[in-house]
């Protein structure tokens, strides 16, 4: 890329009052920080930028990944974390106040539930929801079927296929979650990107309008996507999931690419 071209959207990233920024393969990948970020974070702090890092991931609570930011050497406060086992939550007390599901994911997830005063329930759920999981076997598939075809909703806190770990790719909720729509005949609803309600709540949250926001994201699929969408300028950096050769892909576009965030602020 020449440089002319980032010149031109670093300026343009710098009139934007507030950013959403996705976290895997954006801030970090696996437990290894991304180059520039820490530069990128002291340039938000310095701007003064309203922002939030806003993440699919189900698996961690804000608390949680400020202290994994804070590991790597990046201190950001807790209240500048967003995540889809959040956005799930809220969804859910809208729709059933006081109700009860039935969770194949990590403690992020069943915490957001529990805030959100759902109780588990592993008989006659209201719902059924899946995230990210690492003890994820046939058996918790197999309750969820069933409990699906009893009448529990099947509620997904993110539609991602894969996540990038440090070894590689890792199957994520979409990929999790389609096995139970399979053998049941449900679609699942997912709550995190590229559903609008998760970028609404980032601008309420932010106090800013979609037109002085930019998201930043690693996925065509979800962060860009979410973008577009919402009406909200996206930057794709390659630092992640898409590659140069998925931009082919798709029938949409981001409205700037850059290597990563390292390049916002050289």
């Amino acid at each position: 890329m020449a440089e002319r071209d980032i010149d031109v959207i670093r300026e343009k990233l710098t009139a934007k009052r507030g950013f959403i920024c996705d976290m895997d393969g954006v801030l970090y990948q696996g437990n290894r920080l991304l180059p520039g970020v820490t530069e990128f974070v002291q340039w938000l702090y310095d701007r003064e930028k309203k922002f939030l890092f806003l993440t699919n991931s189900s698996a961690r609570s804000p608390r949680e990944l400020q202290q994994k930011l804070q590991r790597l050497g990046v201190n950001v406060e807790a209240k500048h974390f967003y995540t889809s086992a959040l956005a799930t939550a809220s969804f859910l007390k809208s729709q059933k106040p006081g109700g009860s599901v039935y969770v194949i994911g990590e403690p992020g997830l069943i915490n957001a539930l529990y805030e959100a005063d759902f109780s588990m329930n592993d008989s006659s759920p209201d719902y059924v929801v899946v995230g990210e999981s690492g003890s994820y076997t046939l058996e918790t598939v197999e309750r969820a079927v069933n409990l699906v075809l009893g009448g529990a909703k099947l509620i997904g806190t993110n539609p991602d296929l894969t996540g990038p770990v440090e070894r590689g790719i890792s199957p994520a909720t979409g990929a999790l979650i389609a096995p139970i729509e399979l053998a049941t005949g449900s679609k699942a609803y997912f709550i995190g990107k590229p559903n609008p309600l998760m970028m609404r709540t980032a601008l309420k949250r932010l106090e800013c309008r979609r037109e002085e926001t930019v998201i930043i994201g690693d996925r065509l699929d979800t962060d860009i996507i979410a973008g577009l969408e919402s009406e909200i300028e996206t930057l794709l950096v390659m630092s992640g999931v898409s590659r140069e050769a998925d931009l082919e892909k798709f029938a949409y576009g981001p409205h700037n690419i850059l290597p990563g965030v390292a390049e916002i602020v050289c």
